[in-house]
């Protein structure tokens, strides 16, 4: 996947459209991230020993990886990336700016 957990990403599509924030989880078999503060939705939490009370909470859900771009570090819009070799390390490279993210 092209996004990591802790990169800043931009939403491209859907009811967030243009909302950054954080990669909180990457699920790679699903294809799928969950960004901080983006497709909230609500769920129900039985009562237990952290929450002794229960009832209904918001939480981040997941979206499809190919919805979010990453941050430029430079400009701070999105930008595709692209791998290379430099100094003998594999990382990833904003394709707008030229950029090592990793």
């Amino acid at each position: 996947m092209h996004v990591k957990k802790g990169d800043t990403v931009i939403v491209l599509r859907g009811k967030d459209k243009g909302q950054t924030g954080k990669v909180l989880m990457a699920l790679p078999r699903d294809a799928k991230v969950v960004v901080e503060g983006v497709n909230m939705v609500t769920k129900h939490v039985k009562p237990s020993a952290s929450s002794p009370q229960g009832g209904i909470e918001k939480r981040e859900g997941a979206v499809h990886a190919s919805k979010v771009a990453l941050v430029d570090p430079e400009t701070g819009k999105a930008t595709r990336i692209r791998k290379q070799i430099v100094d003998g390390k594999k990382v990833r490279v904003a394709v707008g700016s030229g950029k090592v993210i990793d």
